[in-house]
C-alpha cells in the first residue's frame, strides 16, 4: 500500500508514501530525527525553512523538531542537579543528535527510528537513555508514537514535547479547546481564554491552561483543512508561538512549562530501567 524512499538532500531523508491518497511524510534521521515534510490528501502542512535545515550548525526553523529532555528554556541555560550544574541547549538534547534507523515497514507505512544516549548529551544531561519513536499513518492520521526509556540506575527527570511548524497566512487564530487561561510569556500574566489567539507583535509564546483534553483543532490558513492534534496524557500543556512576518503558527504539545527543571513544576520522573510510552497524532479536516 505504501511506497518508502530514500533520497539525498543535504541529509538522508526517508519518503514514506500512500499515493492512492496522496499523503506522505518525510524523515531526516541525522537531524534530530525532523519530520520535514507532512501532506495528507496533497496538501502540506508543515512548514519548513530549508536554509536552516541545510545548515549543519543552525537550529532548523520547521517541519516537527523533538524537545527532550527538556522543552523551551532554562533559566541562564542552566540547571542544578545534586549540587552539580549542568548547561544545556533549548529544547534539549534531542533535536541536534542523529537518530538511528531502526526499521521500515511498507505494509503499514511506518518507519522506527531510536536515539540512545552518548558523550555529547551525557555532557548535558546525564543520564543514559534510549528514545524510540514510530512514525506512520493510521486511517488517514499521522502519528508519532515514542518510548522513553531510562536505561540509568539513577531517577531520571524529563519533560517531552514537540514544536511543529504548521504553514499559516494568519496570526489571529481560533483554537478549539477546553482551556480557560493562557500564560503570556511576553508580560507573564495569565489571561482569560476567549476562543482565538492573536499571536501579530508577539516575540514570545504563550501557553494554554487548564485543560483536560488531550486534543487541539485550529485552521491556520484560509480555504484549507482544519489541523487536529491528540496526544498522550504526558502532554498537560499547549505553547502557541510565531514569528512576525513569517508564515507559520507553531502548535506544541508539552508536558511541563518553560524551565521546569528550574522550577521543578510537573517534571516526570522514570524510575531506573522504567518506560514512558505515549502517542501525538495529526489530522486534516475537510
Amino acid at each position: 500500500m505504501y511506497d518508502i524512499r530514500q533520497y539525498m538532500d543535504g541529509f538522508e531523508v526517508y519518503e514514506v508514501m500512500d499515493k492512492k491518497s496522496n499523503t506522505w511524510f518525510r524523515v531526516a534521521p541525522e537531524r534530530g530525527g525532523l519530520v520535514i515534510s507532512l501532506g495528507i490528501e496533497g496538501t502540506e502542512l508543515l512548514y519548513l525553512d530549508k536554509e536552516t535545515f541545510l545548515d549543519r550548525e543552525a537550529n532548523v526553523r520547521g517541519g516537527i523538531p523533538i524537545l527532550f529532555p527538556i522543552c523551551g528554556q532554562l533559566e541562564n541555560g542552566t540547571y542544578e542537579l545534586d549540587g552539580v550544574t549542568f548547561h544545556m541547549k533549548n529544547h534539549g538534547v534531542a533535536r541536534t543528535n542523529p537518530w538511528q534507523v531502526v526499521e521500515t515497514n511498507a505494509d503499514e507505512g511506518s518507519i522506527t527510528l531510536s536515539l540512545t544516549s552518548n558523550e555529547e548529551t551525557l555532557r548535558e544531561f546525564p543520564f543514559p537513555f534510549e528514545l524510540i519513536f514510530k512514525y506512520g499513518f493510521k486511517a488517514g492520521r499521522f502519528y508519532i508514537e515514542q518510548t522513553y526509556r531510562n536505561t540509568s540506575t539513577k531517577q531520571m527527570p524529563m519533560y517531552a514535547g514537540f514544536h511543529p511548524y504548521f504553514q499559516a497566512d494568519k496570526k489571529a487564530v481560533a483554537y478549539r479547546t477546553d482551556a480557560t487561561k493562557y500564560l503570556d510569556y511576553n508580560d507573564m500574566e495569565e489571561k482569560r481564554y476567549e476562543g482565538e489567539l492573536d499571536l501579530s507583535g508577539m516575540v514570545e509564546s504563550v501557553v494554554l491552561l487548564n485543560t483536560e483534553m488531550r486534543s487541539i483543532a485550529f485552521a491556520p490558513r484560509e480555504n484549507q483543512p482544519t489541523i487536529q492534534m491528540t496526544y498522550g496524557p504526558e502532554f498537560k500543556y499547549v505553547v502557541v508561538w510565531s514569528v512576525e512576518g513569517k508564515p507559520f503558527i507553531c502548535v506544541e504539545p508539552w508536558m511541563a512549562k518553560n524551565a521546569a527543571f528550574n522550577s521543578g513544576e510537573d517534571l516526570v520522573y522514570l524510575a531506573p530501567g522504567a518506560s514512558i510510552h505515549t502517542n501525538l497524532q495529526i489530522a486534516a479536516i475537510r
